[in-house]
């Protein structure tokens, strides 16, 4: 069993234990300049693919991010003018 720490995470998520495994191929060229981050940044190219797909694809990752938003732009409700929308946030904020 591996722990590692991920400093970008919250910290109830930050220790995870690293049970599963994969194989991913990359072109030469892309595994070189991963290899020349990691050495940069003194972490292994793995920890750089596992933040990277975190990020990508983990809780509040880009994909969760993008079906939120698609999520929002299906609603029906019309937002009105800046301006309108500025009073209306005044007035919830007096409104408190």
């Amino acid at each position: 069993m591996v722990v590692i720490l991920y400093p970008y995470m919250d910290m109830e998520l930050q220790v995870k234990e690293l049970t599963k495994k994969t194989t991913i191929l990359f072109p030469p060229d892309l595994y070189a300049h991963l290899e020349r981050v990691a050495k940069q940044q003194r972490r292994s190219v793995g920890d750089l693919v596992r933040e990277a797909a975190e990020i990508q694809y983990g809780k509040g990752g880009v994909a969760e991010r993008l079906r939120a938003v698609e999520a929002l732009a299906c609603l029906q409700s019309s937002t009105g003018e800046p301006p309108e929308l500025e009073e209306q946030i005044r007035k919830g904020a007096l409104e408190k």
